[in-house]
């Protein structure tokens, strides 16, 4: 019979081997606030996807990230491609690009079939904010893994009371209702390079993101966040 100490060791070194393998994303608080600076109504529901992760493991968690291995530029084809793979746990990689995509048109499908389709916008609105979050942009190498949950929570305990620090740093972005889709994801490609490349100097650094730095990022996912819920509003009236 296993002693109970042991059983504790076990369990312990279970949880290790979860983690591992999960991909962390701005703590809960910081996902509520890019939701509030981007004025969206139900920013309650902005730390959902990943609480869906406990339950859905994988199927989920593939959605939050892009393991940039190779280091490439993202493209606005790459995410527009990678909106096939939303929901597909065996995709080690990632596809936060096309997650964000897809979610936006299951919102709109939704909408369209007459269903309470705001789930689905929740889902976006998180994906959109982990597309700031610099090491979701790049290869989830020893760097990446020792320093995520810090830059996670770089501003977590001060950002509820900062929302007006995100706002800003927003600026105006046009999606066309005409080709918002084709819009959208060169938006996304834009933002991800951005993210990658502050990524990929925090790594060359050996540093964490600056509070300045975090703001900075969160403003660019309020920025998209607000296109698209203006885009949404303007396609349904």
């Amino acid at each position: 019979m296993i002693s109970f100490g042991n059983q504790l060791i076990i369990f312990f070194l279970l949880i290790m081997n979860i983690s591992a393998g999960t991909s962390w994303a701005w703590h809960d608080k910081t996902h509520i606030a890019i939701a509030k600076a981007a004025d969206y109504e139900h920013w309650y529901n902005a730390a959902g996807a990943d609480i869906t992760k406990i339950k859905a493991g994988p199927l989920e968690e593939k959605n939050h990230f892009f393991d940039n291995d190779k280091n490439i530029v993202v493209t606005d084809t790459l995410a527009l491609d990678q909106s096939d793979r939303y929901n597909n746990p065996n995709d080690l990689e990632g596809h936060l690009y096309g997650a964000i995509i897809s979610s936006i048109r299951e919102y709109r499908n939704a909408k369209n079939a007459g269903k309470y389709a705001e789930y689905h916008m929740a889902f976006a609105v998180h994906y959109i904010g982990d597309l700031s979050q610099p090491l979701h942009n790049i290869t989830h190498d020893s760097f990446n893994k020792s320093h995520h949950a810090i830059n996670d929570g770089i501003v977590e305990n001060e950002v509820m009371d900062k929302i007006e620090e995100i706002q800003r740093y927003m600026y105006e972005i046009k999606l066309n209702p005409n080709h918002f889709e084709e819009d959208l994801a060169h938006e996304i490609a834009r933002i991800a390079n951005i993210s990658r490349l502050l990524g990929l100097k925090l790594k060359s650094e050996n540093r964490n993101m600056t509070p300045t730095e975090a703001y900075l990022q969160l403003g660019h996912s309020a920025s998209l966040l607000k296109a698209v819920l203006i885009g949404m509003a303007q396609s349904h009236h």
